[in-house]
């Protein structure tokens, strides 16, 4: 164990975590320099198109005597529960800052986050080649948060590989064993007992192999002779396969106390295996080390099949996809329009996003999916409380006494130019600047307080796209607060459609129910008699226009004569367009392209 480091990379998005854990690898020897890759532990489709990472990785490199045992963690704030569990299986931390852009505000949080954790933290400064670097005044402003000198903070280059030996050294020398009792008091310790205990920090699964649970041994040693056990679930199981990643799975004969390694269960029952348990001997009755807290879904948004016929595929590629993200959750539900689907809680936007990517790519699906919407908490007349994770669940405006919403806790970080702008910005979005601060040189910290329902409603498209680019937000949910809200309702031809219903702020009421109106009537097809669309909120009819029928020229063929042979066939149309109407084949259709235009933003 003396010669083992765990250790992982935090940083704001974009920084060059998973480019420095190229270079790692192909310096330690792990992978040939013909077979690297950029990225190369980026293997989902979705994260080498997008240049981001998703998952964490874990990898085993041998450098000298030493192994060392790096997990790269994504470093968007959807996905920051990646980074929470990464942490708990290691002892450092690399804080990596990009020269060019300087600490930014998802550096502070993960930094945040390591700290709770009581890792050692080693300071770094990277893309130091780049012409744009600069490294003296990021090296300032680093020192600054971490309150330690400019000389502990060193510098690499992950394109060139500048730097990353060094940092190896000092990895190696600063890190702790995982048998150092001088490790901080917040982190789990290995112990010597002899008693195999294992933390689950992320798991897959295989039709073939069942469930690969990934774990970090705090103790003892197995073989794959060895039975074992799921605390939390009671399950025993005898392993398939133990191994290490490199960066592949490799299989091996045991693993031991201080590494971060495989067990394949071959179990294939859902619910087993869960993030944060822990594995133990079968035969011994072992404790649960302290595992993870359950991620909290931040939006939810409901997904149905194009076609009923494909609902059983929805809710196996939702199971499949469930063993694969542990931070996702779903819930089977009916709408009288859409039919039967599923709802379903995201930690993001970007979650969400990549969740229907992965469904479409991975499982040839074809999807409707709602307006994303946030939890809220309503106390009726009858002083009842409920929580409402749907726009279509909203009670009606007369019966609600109070409702609450999340908020969060929001810090962006942006260069003084783009100030005047972003505090336009803030005030549209009903957020309540708590503190503005110089945040090294030419840049502005900002503390805000904003309704979370804001904060999803493009905040961060319209951050960046003010800042052209260059400023950086974080946020964390916080206690709830009393809301202004209500609920508006879409009917086509008079008949209220679920998926179009949105939880809006009183004082935007007017205007967006004007914009959705004036959306759907531009997108809807024309039906074979005339449509109403309309807007309802607060028990009126708030904004309304008609989509003209579809009509056939019934005259056509007539020519000169009496105006009242064309009077009459066009009475015999307009009644049997009525009756058609009363007898219930009136209903409109709305294509799933309508419910997807409707969704995403113009």
């Amino acid at each position: 164990m003396n010669n083992i480091r765990n250790f992982c990379i935090i940083a704001h998005i974009d920084h060059g975590k998973s480019t420095l854990a190229d270079r790692f690898l192909e310096l330690t020897g792990t992978i040939e320099k013909r077979k690297m890759t950029d990225q190369v532990l980026d293997r989902m489709e979705l994260e080498q198109e997008r240049g981001i990472t998703i998952k964490m990785k874990p990898v085993r490199m041998i450098y000298g005597n030493y192994i060392l045992n790096l997990v790269d963690t994504p470093g968007h704030i959807d996905f920051s529960y990646e980074v929470s569990r990464a942490l708990r299986a290691v002892e450092g931390a690399i804080l990596l800052v990009d020269a060019t852009q300087g600490v930014q505000a998802q550096t502070l949080t993960t930094l945040e986050m390591a700290r709770e954790a009581g890792l050692k933290i080693i300071p770094v400064v990277t893309k130091i080649d780049s012409p744009l670097a600069l490294i003296e005044e990021t090296k300032t402003e680093l020192a600054k948060v971490l309150d330690c000198s400019v000389e502990e903070i060193l510098e690499v280059s992950g394109k060139t590989g500048e730097g990353v030996e060094q940092l190896l050294k000092v990895i190696i020398e600063k890190v702790p064993c995982p048998s150092d009792r001088r490790a901080p008091p917040k982190t789990l310790k290995t112990d010597d007992s002899g008693n195999f205990r294992g933390l689950i920090f992320d798991f897959k699964y295989s039709n073939h192999t069942g469930v690969t649970v990934y774990l970090r041994v705090f103790g003892g040693a197995i073989s794959k002779k060895d039975k074992l056990a799921f605390v939390a679930s009671k399950r025993k199981f005898l392993p398939i396969e133990i191994g290490i990643f490199s960066p592949l799975e490799i299989p091996t004969e045991t693993l031991t106390a201080g590494e971060i390694g495989y067990i394949t269960t071959g179990i294939k029952e859902p619910g087993i295996a869960l993030v944060g348990d822990t594995v133990v001997s079968a035969d011994k009755n072992l404790l649960a080390l302290e595992g993870y807290l359950a991620p909290k879904p931040v939006v939810w948004a409901s997904i149905y099949p194009e076609s009923q016929n494909n609902w059983n595929d929805l809710r196996q590629a939702l199971g499949r996809l469930s063993l694969s993200d542990s931070s996702f959750s779903y819930e089977e539900e009916s709408s009288g329009t859409l039919g039967r689907g599923f709802r379903c809680g995201f930690l993001g936007m970007l979650h969400l996003e990549i969740v229907a990517e992965r469904l479409r790519r991975e499982f040839n699906l074809s999807l409707v999916v709602t307006l994303p919407s946030i939890t809220y908490e309503i106390l009726d007349k009858k002083n009842k409380k409920r929580t409402i994770y749907s726009p279509s669940q909203f009670p009606n405006d007369g019966e609600i006494l109070k409702i609450y919403e999340p908020w969060a806790k929001v810090k962006i970080i942006t260069p003084a130019d783009y100030l005047g702008e972003i505090i336009q910005l803030v005030h549209r979005h009903e957020a309540i600047v708590i503190q503005t601060e110089t945040f090294g040189g030419n840049r502005n910290s900002l503390e805000l307080d904003m309704p979370l329902r804001e904060l999803m409603r493009d905040f961060f498209d319209e951050i960046k796209s003010a800042t052209a680019g260059f400023a950086s937000l974080s946020y964390k949910i916080t206690e709830p607060k009393e809301a202004d809200v209500v609920k508006m309702e879409i009917l086509v031809a008079e008949e209220p459609v679920p998926a179009f219903a949105r939880i809006i702020s009183r004082l935007r009421l007017q205007e967006e129910a004007d914009a959705a109106v004036e959306k759907l009537y531009k997108i809807l097809p024309r039906q074979m008699f005339t449509t109403k669309i309309q807007a309802k909120a607060l028990g009126r009819i708030i904004a309304s226009r008609t989509l003209k029928a579809l009509r056939k020229d019934v005259t056509g063929y007539l020519y000169g004569g009496d105006i009242t042979r064309k009077r009459k066939l066009w009475e015999q149309q307009k009644e049997g367009k009525k009756r058609l109407k009363e007898q219930g084949r009136g209903r409109v259709n709305i294509p799933p392209s309508v419910f997807l235009k409707m969704i995403k933003k113009d």
